[in-house]
């Protein structure tokens, strides 16, 4: 399983990252120092010089680690595993197909049940960031970028649109079917919409911008195994390169189509899955418009 980029040994030279104010999220700012030390590991951040006093926005924007390791660890691994129910994660979907394998979205009673060990601060600092025991599927992704689209509602996907007989007449015409809402306020979806866009806009997803399309999306990263901190420029094999992951929606202002796109041993998410995500959209939204014009 993917885990964040650590070290063995704790680490004095790194000061931790504090709360600079207290206020809730998107108001918190998280100081992002490049590191954050936690029992006997130091969890860093992908930028090693750190990022500096970030809050909801600029670390969505900047794919900022520190900040999601200290917002998760405030949450606690509680309540990140109810949101990531509430979003669908660590549940079969329903699709239309066989053998849908439904995740997993890790607790402290599951651990304690799996491996009959406690949970540890470390883990939730893995979990933060989507790594450590997460396990998640493309639909799961591309369900959870549609919800914080579409205002909070988690529909159930479809393979099958409709049916049409040899003479043109439909006889069968799947109808959206909402199986849950997040029961998440407004303004905070807001909030992370407008931070969706910004990432496409100035932050990691630049690649996936197009030009007569507002395009909001979130780069990601899943490690296959862990940075040799000793030499961290070390060229990797193929089969041990880091997953490369995209969720996105579009038009950001009216959205009309959600995408979740892997890359498997790809590298990184806006280099790799980020243009692939604009493609689709940009094909999807073309043949929507000849068929709205037919």
């Amino acid at each position: 399983m993917s885990r964040p980029r650590r070290n063995d040994v704790p680490s004095p030279r790194w000061p931790r990252s504090t709360l600079l104010t207290t206020g809730p999220i998107p108001g918190t700012v998280i100081n992002c120092s490049g590191a954050l030390p936690v029992g006997n590991h130091v969890f860093h951040c992908w930028r090693k010089a750190g990022h500096g006093p970030v809050n909801l926005h600029r670390a969505m924007v900047h794919s900022c680690d520190i900040y999601f390791y200290e917002v998760g660890r405030r949450l606690g691994i509680d309540r990140i595993h109810e949101w990531s129910r509430r979003f669908g994660l660590g549940a079969p979907t329903n699709l239309d197909l066989d053998k849908e394998v439904p995740g997993l979205a890790p607790s402290q009673a599951w651990k304690k049940a799996r491996f009959h060990q406690p949970w540890r601060e470390g883990d939730t600092i893995s979990v933060s960031i989507g790594q450590g025991y997460n396990l998640t599927t493309p639909i799961q992704m591309a369900r959870v970028v549609a919800a914080i689209a579409n205002g909070g509602k988690i529909y159930k996907p479809y393979v099958v649109e409709k049916v049409e007989s040899p003479a043109g007449e439909i006889l069968y015409r799947a109808k959206p079917e909402v199986q849950s809402r997040l029961g998440a306020s407004p303004a905070t979806l807001e909030a992370v919409r407008e931070s969706l866009v910004g990432v496409v806009n100035t932050g990691t997803g630049k690649a996936a911008r197009l030009g007569h399309i507002q395009v909001a999306g979130k780069t990601g990263t899943a490690q296959v195994v862990a940075i040799d901190r000793d030499n961290p420029k070390k060229k990797q094999a193929r089969s041990r390169e880091d997953h490369a992951w995209f969720v996105a929606y579009a038009p950001a202002d009216d959205p009309r189509v959600a995408v979740a796109v892997l890359v498997e041993h790809g590298g990184h998410g806006g280099s790799e899955a980020g243009p692939l995500a604009s493609r689709v959209i940009k094909a999807h939204l073309s043949e929507s418009n000849v068929a709205q014009a037919q």
